[in-house]
């Protein structure tokens, strides 16, 4: 029987390296893959152009389609980035913020307010710090350029917010050296960061707070997943199983070429040390899929959401996904 022939567009990493080279192929699919340096532009292609089947897709996306009885599309429990957030927040020490609490009553620069990762800073700094968001006053664009991030307009919000977008002419990045905002929230991080005395982190050790973090939670913070179109989904609903299991098995290929020990693959000078605790904080496997392995991850995610006024209601972790069989994660 022929293989069926799919478009799936999704980040370059070692996480979809097998499937970019070859070395693993998904059950009945023809993969034409699409790989880029930088998602977000895929989302667009995704949304708007409908040039892939399948597509890398920022999880926030998600939950709000579902949340609004948008069935466009289908997710899969699969996630091709998660990142801890905290050193993601970065401040100008003029304006006086030195612990998460100062930044109350501060004007805050976000390349996107609904971007994933802002959701899981806001999150963090609401559920851990105790900061009031109601407080802060957000400016929204691009962070190293003029415009938007991507093709967004302002949050349509059911809890109003304070927020404007950023002058046409001006950065986010230029907007904190020079005083205009407070702090800069998400990604990209200002490259004032390291260059300007004035810019720093909020979080000075941020590896040691995330891995409070996780060791309290067991939270990865997931920030895509990836999505089938549902007309592609219905006509061909084992393509869920299996591109899963491609990428589980994708996955440990990578983890496999991680730990060879013969000529170091990765210019990571302490690479096996970080292997050794990744062993140790992670049981092993840093990078779980399926719904089980990170539910304490997507149902806190779908309640900051709904907190933040971003979503109307709350929805078990299944209502997103097509369902697998996730004995490989």
């Amino acid at each position: 029987m022929a293989e069926l022939k799919l478009a799936l567009g999704c980040s370059a990493n070692d996480r979809s390296e097998a499937l970019e080279n070859g070395a693993v192929k998904p059950d009945g699919i023809d993969l034409d893959l699409t790989t880029v340096e930088v998602p977000r532009a895929l989302f667009d292609r995704f949304i708007f152009k409908g040039e892939f089947d399948a597509s890398e897709y920022g999880f926030y996306h998600l939950i709000q389609d579902v949340a609004a009885g948008n069935n466009e599309f289908v997710g899969l429990p699969i996630f091709p980035s998660k990142s801890f957030r905290h050193r993601c927040v970065v401040v100008n020490r003029r304006s006086g913020i030195k612990t998460p609490k100062d930044l109350e009553g501060k004007t805050i620069g976000t390349p996107l307010w609904s971007q994933t990762a802002a959701i899981w800073i806001r999150g963090h700094l609401q559920d851990d710090y105790g900061v009031d968001l109601s407080t802060l006053h957000w400016v929204q664009g691009a962070v190293e350029r003029t415009g938007s991030h991507g093709t967004p307009g302002l949050p349509d919000l059911l809890t109003p917010i304070n927020i404007r977008p950023a002058p046409p002419d001006r950065s986010l990045n230029h907007m904190l050296v020079a005083g205009d905002i407070d702090a800069v929230m998400g990604l990209p991080i200002p490259q004032s960061l390291g260059a300007d005395p004035d810019i720093v982190p909020l979080f000075p050790d941020s590896r040691a707070v995330e891995r409070d973090y996780y060791q309290r939670t067991g939270i990865h913070p997931i920030m895509h997943c990836i999505a089938i179109r549902r007309s592609v989904y219905e006509q061909n609903s084992w393509i869920a199983q299996s591109l899963y299991d491609a990428y589980c098995e994708a996955k440990n290929w990578a983890l496999n070429k991680m730990r060879f020990a013969d000529v170091q693959r990765y210019m990571l000078p302490w690479l096996y040390g970080d292997i050794d605790e990744i062993d140790e904080i992670f049981a092993g496997d840093p990078w779980p899929y399926g719904v089980n392995a990170n539910r304490a991850a997507i149902d806190t995610l779908i309640r900051l959401m709904a907190e933040q006024g971003m979503i109307a209601r709350e929805m078990a972790a299944e209502d997103l996904f097509a369902p697998v069989d996730e004995t490989r994660n």
